[in-house]
């Protein structure tokens, strides 16, 4: 039996495990993905025992990403930039090697979300306006430049860490300042918000979509719930909008198929089982 998991403090609410267990039953994979309750002291020892366990590989979620960097054998180009960890494979010799799908799970979801815009040269097509300034939007950002991007509004209340992420790329990401945001939208091409705010529980986005263009594109990465204040607000004004939950599907497809051997999809069938039940509602 394949085993691999996902570890987090805490973990329990993770979809993962409802996720990776779809793909292994439709695939008929003698396998098993666990959720791993893992407090951020004891990182280091789980991951250093994956291999003697029988661990094909891990996802990591909050708090490990970042602490997982300096636990690696070697490190993916996506994981250094983004500078965090979200999937690790387990050698042959016991080495783990640390990736982040992140910012593959993300364009993956543009792509098949908004298949014509992004037939329409996507995010090459005008500058992409991101909220926040997080680690999910540092994923966001490097897809969104390997993709070509022409520029990158990158708005976050504090300009200090708007200015720690724009150092991924000093000529293309610009930041406009937060009193300035609802400006920031004119000729944009993409819209994303990598915020909580529009969450169950939060706080709606505070934000005037006038100046977006009617063609440009609008994506919350928060999916509970699947239709946030501001999707619904770029949906009543015409809008085309994608939702958050295939960012979190498309960006496990990468670390089943090093760990099970099959390269999954997404499908709507996997849509319906993964919300099937809503109690659930972590990475």
């Amino acid at each position: 039996m394949i085993r691999a998991g996902v570890m987090g403090w805490p973990v329990a609410h993770s979809l993962s495990p409802r996720l990776h267990g779809y793909w292994l039953d439709h695939h008929a994979i003698d396998g098993r993905y666990d959720a791993l309750a893992v407090a951020p002291e004891g990182l280091a020892q789980q991951l250093a025992s994956l291999a003697a366990d029988g661990f094909a590989g891990v996802n990591l979620t909050v708090p490990h990403k970042q602490a997982a960097l300096s636990l690696m054998a070697s490190l993916s180009p996506a994981a250094r930039a983004i500078g965090a960890v979200n999937t690790v494979v387990v050698g042959a010799d016991g080495a783990l090697a640390g990736d982040n799908t992140d910012a593959f799970g993300f364009m993956d979801n543009l792509r098949h979300g908004a298949p014509e815009w992004s037939a329409a040269s996507g995010p090459a097509s005008g500058p992409a306006i991101v909220i926040g300034a997080g680690g999910a939007a540092r994923a966001v950002c490097h897809g969104l430049l390997a993709a070509g991007a022409p520029e990158v509004r990158l708005i976050n209340r504090t300009a200090a860490n708007a200015e720690a992420l724009a150092a991924m790329d000093a000529e293309r990401i610009t930041i406009p300042a937060w009193s300035a945001r609802a400006e920031a939208l004119h000729e944009a091409a993409l819209l994303v918000n990598t915020t909580s705010l529009g969450m169950v529980s939060q706080p709606a986005l505070d934000l005037d979509l006038a100046a977006l263009p009617p063609e440009a594109l609008v994506n919350d990465i928060v999916y509970a719930p699947l239709e946030t204040p501001l999707l619904a607000a770029a949906k009543r004004r015409g809008n085309p909008v994608v939702d958050g939950l295939g960012m979190l599907l498309h960006q496990a497809r990468p670390g089943f198929a090093a760990w099970f051997g099959v390269m999954p999809e997404v499908t709507p069938a996997l849509r319906a089982h993964v919300l099937a039940d809503d109690t659930e509602s972590g990475p």
